[in-house]
């Protein structure tokens, strides 16, 4: 019996045809279902061609209204796959599996380092494995399909600018892999509870990447200018200086007058843990908040939403020391 999945097209490097002023986004979906040819048969495919950006430009508007596509499609569709720039995917793709917890149906992102039209694309194949995926009747959730890898949504970082493997699953193993037996799963994430539509944010937040010899005063400033939360990137396990500057205790007085501040590793394998050198301790009696082995993307993105669902410090750490999509490993004893 044949199946129905939506489409949703936002542009990116896949859609891209050359212009005066560089490659941008200019094919549709009409067009790109035409190249990549039939796929299976009787199933039937809605076209939406929701935007054409180059995904450095997509907002957290774009994201509430591609949850609510996703979510209005739950009521005539089997699946979903989204066109999307590699740049930002990560985000989108992360941001996505919090505001769509617990979706019935596989919701695909995919994208391509090269256009549909250039000699040696990578966009037919990204594309026809993500259908697949989406065609599969084996997914629930958020995802990501590149370069014949199935890879958990929030768990999801670009780490290559030009290879086509541009992709990789961190701190997670792969959901699965394409090859001539087809599309194999290999590890199913936990469905927790009934799907929620929670398309919640803050854009009120910054990021910082600790470095030697940096002024605290940074800190200060965003929260007198009214941030509300702040991704710290620090040393190693989640070391963050304190013997020539006063950068703690600046965490500690934003933290302590209500800023959400989090402390994840600069190093993007393997996560951080702040219970080992007294650099990361130091942070948490501060009010640093940890994020153990969550992706910079996924941080960023849970921040945003936690924070559009709740000011309050606690609860914001609360959601930190929570596991909700499989974005996070958490210590057994904490």
């Amino acid at each position: 019996m044949g199946k129905k999945l939506l489409l949703i097209n936002t542009g990116g490097t896949f859609s891209s045809v050359p212009s005066e002023k560089g490659l941008a986004p200019g094919i549709n979906l009409e067009e790109i279902m035409k190249t990549i040819g039939p796929i299976g048969d009787g199933h039937t495919f809605e076209l939406k061609d929701y935007a054409s950006l180059d995904s450095a430009n997509i907002t957290p508007e774009d994201w509430v209204a591609i949850a609510n596509l996703v979510a209005a499609a739950r009521e005539d569709c089997d699946g979903v796959v989204i066109i999307h720039g590699t740049d930002s995917m990560s985000y989108t793709s992360s941001m996505l599996s919090f505001m769509l917890q617990n979706i019935e149906m596989p919701v695909i992102l995919t994208g391509s380092q090269l256009p549909l039209r250039a000699p040696l694309t990578d966009a037919i194949d990204n594309l026809r494995c993500a259908i697949t995926a989406g065609l599969s009747g084996m997914l629930r959730g958020v995802y990501t399909v590149f370069h014949q890898k199935l890879i958990l949504g929030c768990r999801t970082s670009k780490v290559r600018t030009i290879s086509f493997n541009a992709f990789e699953s961190v701190n997670y193993p792969l959901i699965g892999e394409f090859n001539a037996f087809g599309m194999q799963v290999l590890k199913e994430p936990l469905r927790r509870a009934a799907f929620q539509l929670s398309p919640e944010y803050s854009e009120n937040i910054a990021v910082l990447k600790i470095f030697p010899g940096m002024h605290a005063d940074i800190f200060r400033y965003l929260y007198d200018k009214g941030c509300e939360g702040v991704f710290v990137e620090a040393f190693g396990l989640g070391g963050v200086p304190f013997l020539h500057n006063n950068i703690l205790e600046e965490i500690d007085r934003a933290s302590s007058k209500g800023m959400s501040i989090l402390v994840g590793s600069q190093c993007r394998y393997e996560g951080s843990n702040l219970d080992v050198y007294e650099t990361g301790l130091r942070v948490q009696e501060s009010g640093g908040i940890p994020v153990f082995d969550m992706t910079q993307e996924a941080t960023v993105t849970k921040l945003m939403w936690a924070l559009g669902r709740s000011k309050e410090r606690e609860d914001v750490r609360k959601s930190f020391f929570t596991n909700y999509v499989d974005e996070v490993t958490l210590p057994r004893l904490r």
